[in-house]
This record gives structure tokens, C-alpha cells and sequence, in this order.
């Protein structure tokens, strides 16, 4: 299999579109055999099709032990992942979350961060994440924010976004959208790491990106 130029190239091919957009949306890391039975694939092909997107920069590979001791590949979207060559965006997933997060009433902004916590809280994987911190990285990346962590002696941690998936809307209504990705920043935090505190959120011109994202650990 010819390794392709770009990761423009890797995804125009259908098996290999299909096998990205589901890691897109699990928005945490997934073992070969597991993305190969929900996608109905063989996991021989599966690998192969994994191992080029991870080339194509699109993919990270990390091994895990499985529950018989022996290691296993485990692949999540890169955060750094410029799918098609471009920068991440996700209008389609905003322009939902906004039309949930219109409330009427005078405390419009305090409403839309609630909404966006509740959304958070949906994002979050389902299964138990060992490391609250990495899970909060694999979420954050597959939304396409490409998050640079710096975790602290004392298990909290910064996070710079160095993408803003939102900017065209972020540039109608900063407002609006900071206040609703405040809000999934929160959600998301209340379910990987509930003792934590998000004491920083930075908002900065979406343009050239780089919010920043402080969480404090929780007692102990």
C-alpha cells in the first residue's frame, strides 16, 4: 500500500474517511478491534488503513495492556490533525449547539454556558478514562482545537488551544460562542476529573487562536 502525499490524499479514500470520521465523533482512544467491529471491517485492514492515517499526521499511537497483559495498539485523533490540509472547523456541530443554547431572557449568556455544560458532559467518553487529563486532551482534539497540555507538579494543568474550529461564528458573536465553549470546557471537566476546578479560560482572537484553558486539581 503506496503511503499517500497528504492528508488530503489519505482520506480520499473511502475505507480510510470512514475509519477517521468514527474516531472524530468517539472523541476518545480506540483499539483496532474495536474500530474494526463497529465499522464492520477485518482488523487486518483495519491496522493498515490506522498505520497511514497515523502517517499522514492524522492519528496518534500509543500501546495499552489489554486484559490478558499484552500490549495493544491504541489510536486517537492527533492534535495537531489538519484533515484535507486545513485548519479544523466545526460548524455543523456548533450551529446545533447554538440553536439548543438560545434561551430568552435577560440572563442570556449565564443560560447559554449552563447549555454548554450539559453538552460537555454529553462529549465525555462513556467509559472509564484512567487518565482524566489525557482524556480531556483526546476529547479536545477531536473537536479540533489542537491542545498543547503542560501539566503541574500538583496534577493541574494548562491548556493552550492553537486552533479555534469556530472562528467564523466566534467573529459574529464572540460572546456567545466563548460563553458556550466555556460551558463544554466545564461539562467536560465535571465527568473526566469532578474534583477539579477550572479556575482560567482565556478567550482569545480566533484568528490566531491560542485560548487558554487553566484547571486546578481537586483536593488531595
Amino acid at each position: 500500500m503506496d503511503l499517500p502525499d497528504s492528508s488530503d490524499d489519505v482520506l480520499a479514500q473511502r475505507t480510510r474517511s470512514r475509519i477517521f470520521a468514527w474516531l472524530v465523533k468517539n472523541k476518545t482512544d480506540a483499539g483496532t478491534e474495536e474500530v474494526a467491529s463497529q465499522l464492520g471491517l477485518h482488523p487486518n485492514g483495519v491496522r493498515r488503513h490506522l498505520e497511514l492515517l497515523r502517517s499522514a499526521g492524522l492519528l496518534e499511537r500509543y500501546q495499552s495492556r489489554g486484559e490478558r497483559g499484552r500490549p495493544g495498539d491504541r489510536w486517537v485523533v492527533a492534535a495537531g490533525a489538519h484533515p484535507g490540509g486545513e485548519r479544523p472547523s466545526g460548524y455543523a456541530d456548533l450551529a446545533r449547539w447554538l440553536a439548543r443554547a438560545t434561551p430568552a431572557g435577560r440572563n442570556r449568556l449565564r443560560e447559554i454556558e449552563k447549555v454548554g455544560h450539559e453538552i460537555g458532559c454529553e462529549l465525555a467518553p462513556r467509559r472509564k478514562v484512567e487518565d482524566p487529563v489525557e482524556g480531556f486532551r483526546q476529547v479536545v482534539a477531536a473537536l479540533g482545537f489542537q491542545p498543547l497540555l503542560e501539566v503541574g507538579e500538583d496534577g493541574g494543568f494548562t491548556c493552550r488551544l492553537q486552533n479555534c474550529p469556530y472562528r467564523d461564528p466566534a467573529r459574529e458573536n464572540a460572546d456567545v460562542v466563548c460563553a458556550l465553549h466555556k460551558g463544554i470546557t466545564s461539562g467536560l471537566l465535571a465527568e473526566l476529573a469532578p474534583e477539579s476546578s477550572l479556575v482560567r479560560f482565556e478567550p482569545h482572537d480566533p484568528e490566531r487562536a491560542g485560548c487558554v484553558v487553566g484547571v486546578a486539581p481537586g483536593p488531595g
